[in-house]
């Protein structure tokens, strides 16, 4: 089957003597390609709007105005935009390999690749997801359904998209994970300047750091790593074959062959598992803004696991406020929220925040107990729920980072389980938020792809990739993403791989061509402040706006 391919461009010269080596990029798509494409994506549309509608039918939220449901389709079309630019801008890294190997056809390439992608996405664990949500201003995520969460979420989406997009035209293989968290950085730094605070306040910037840390060394593991893994197999497999550039456009030898595409198949899965996540973080963040009777809690948690909620915070208040000094007083609710909020915001403990997180424990306790499950929450009680479970779980995770609170063993152990129950009832993502997203990555992988498989394949080394070469990249882009993955770390496809073949170039003596490097690290340095800098102008723009 055909597939959309980029039109032809102008591009630099390949290296010298790969000319007759070069894969056919040019084939244009078929009308049954076409057919099929348009088809698969007015499904997912069509799926995703269905969905929907009777998610918020069977949760019985009022409707007072179309305006909110119109603003949400609107962002949802931004954020699933967004995926689809990720999936030809990201998974071109993973198909240049066996496409310079000619190990697979270029249009079977993307896809083999868009359709693993789809499985990745569907099979992911959401710990990125959410570990995304972590880095925006928490009064933004508070008031998500405000006119300033909209302007929030359209900022950094539609920045990321615009710079994903530029790169993308240049031929630049750039982050989109660098891209995006850039934008959310820029939000919180716009927003907290707006309110007349630091702009140093407005980002968590101790999750900011772990995601930068993951950001900045998976280039590093991806050129390190590579190159040892080349030198490993000329050290222990001689034959020659491995080590040679493609004869012509004849494959290589099946076992090689089976190799790269199997390493390509990685992936893919883990690019989809991986950077599939950050589309949905930022869709259930819409969702619970927009429609929150609907997706602010997990309605599907049954009646048991709702009287386990119960009594798991009834227990680690009780717990809390023993390890309290008897001469602290209460705190109502109201004044237990604003110094949550505070704590989570500025990350500076007193003596009001044990207290605090006490009183709202037990006031979610209550709530809950109330009403009998989380799905039988008045329409009116949802949003204020969620936002006291989400402040409980920041805080409690602060805590445990800082160790401010000084718990006893018991104590910790009763806030950690309080912890783990009210992230089970937040943190979920429906399965036609995955499909929606599955299908967005899945179809991006088929058109365009072929400026930024031109980069990696032809434009990084001064020869021909040997399939050496591209299954070391392959399989420490696939090892390294998979395990990022495993620990919620947001990583970059882009970054792991075209490091990898940098490093095996190096590694085999063929030399590297400095005016690539320069444009790809020149791109990976202006990433971050060039997102910043547009989401926090869009987003200034917006908040006039809405």
């Amino acid at each position: 089957m055909n597939t959309l391919a980029a039109p032809n461009t102008d591009l630099p010269a390949a290296p010298a003597g790969s000319a007759a080596h070069r894969p056919k990029l040019d084939a244009r798509p078929g009308p049954v390609a076409l057919i099929t494409f348009v088809g698969l994506l007015a499904v997912g549309l069509l799926y995703t709007a269905w969905s929907l509608v009777s998610d918020v039918s069977d949760s019985g939220a009022p409707m007072t105005t179309w305006v909110p449901y119109i603003l949400l389709g609107v962002a949802l079309l931004i954020a699933l935009g967004f995926e689809f630019v990720n999936g030809f801008h990201d998974t071109a890294n993973a198909v240049a390999t066996v496409i310079y190997t000619h190990s697979l056809p270029p249009n079977f390439a993307v896809v083999w690749s868009g359709f693993f992608n789809f499985l990745g996405v569907l099979v992911s664990s959401g710990a990125v997801a959410f570990g995304i949500i972590a880095l925006l201003p928490v009064e933004l995520i508070l008031q998500v359904g405000s006119g300033a969460g909209f302007a929030m979420v359209f900022a950094l989406l539609i920045a990321a998209i615009i710079w994903n997009l530029g790169t993308w035209w240049l031929g630049l293989p750039a982050s989109s994970s660098h891209t995006l968290i850039g934008s959310i950085i820029g939000v919180g730094v716009a927003n907290a300047l707006m309110h007349g605070r630091d702009g140093t306040s407005g980002v968590d910037w101790a999750q900011a750091t772990k995601v930068g840390y993951s950001l900045l060394l998976s280039p590093l593991v991806g050129f390190g790593c590579a190159a040892l893994l080349l030198l490993a197999l000329r050290a222990f497999v001689k034959n020659r074959a491995l080590y040679e550039e493609p004869k012509g456009s004849e494959p290589p030898p099946w076992w090689i062959r089976g190799l790269l595409i199997l390493t390509c198949t990685g992936v893919s899965f883990a690019h989809g598992s991986n950077d599939g996540q950050k589309g949905m973080g930022l869709i259930m963040l819409i969702l619970v803004g927009t429609v929150p009777m609907a997706y602010a809690l997990n309605r599907a948690m049954p009646a048991d696991q709702t009287v386990k909620f119960v009594a798991v915070a009834e227990v680690a208040q009780g717990a809390m406020q023993r390890s309290l000094p008897t001469s602290l007083p209460a705190l109502q609710p109201a004044a237990a929220r604003d110094s949550l909020a505070t704590y989570v915001r500025t990350r500076e403990f007193n003596d009001t925040v044990v207290p605090a997180l006490a009183s709202v424990t037990g006031s979610i306790a209550q709530q809950v107990r109330q009403h009998g499950s989380l799905a039988r929450l008045p329409a009116d009680a949802v949003a204020n729920v969620r936002n006291d479970m989400y402040l409980t779980s920041e805080a409690i995770r602060h805590l445990d980072k800082s160790g401010a609170a000084h718990f006893d063993a018991d104590t910790q152990a009763r806030v950690g389980a309080l912890r783990q129950e009210l992230d089970d009832a937040t943190r979920f993502i429906p399965l036609w938020v995955k499909v929606a997203v599955a299908i967005a990555l899945g179809l991006g992988t088929m058109i365009g792809w072929k400026r930024i498989v031109v980069t990696v394949g032809e434009k990084i080394g001064k020869t021909h990739l040997s399939y050496a070469q591209g299954a070391s990249a392959e399989v420490v882009a696939m090892v390294t993403i998979g395990a990022a993955d495993m620990y919620g770390l947001p990583v970059s496809t882009t970054h792991v791989l075209s490091s990898g073949v940098a490093g095996t170039m190096t590694a085999s003596g063929s030399g590297l061509q400095m005016s690539t490097l320069r444009n790809l690290a020149l791109a990976w340095v202006l990433t971050l402040p060039a997102a910043m800098l547009l989401s926090g102008v869009l987003y200034w723009l917006f908040t006039h706006l809405f």
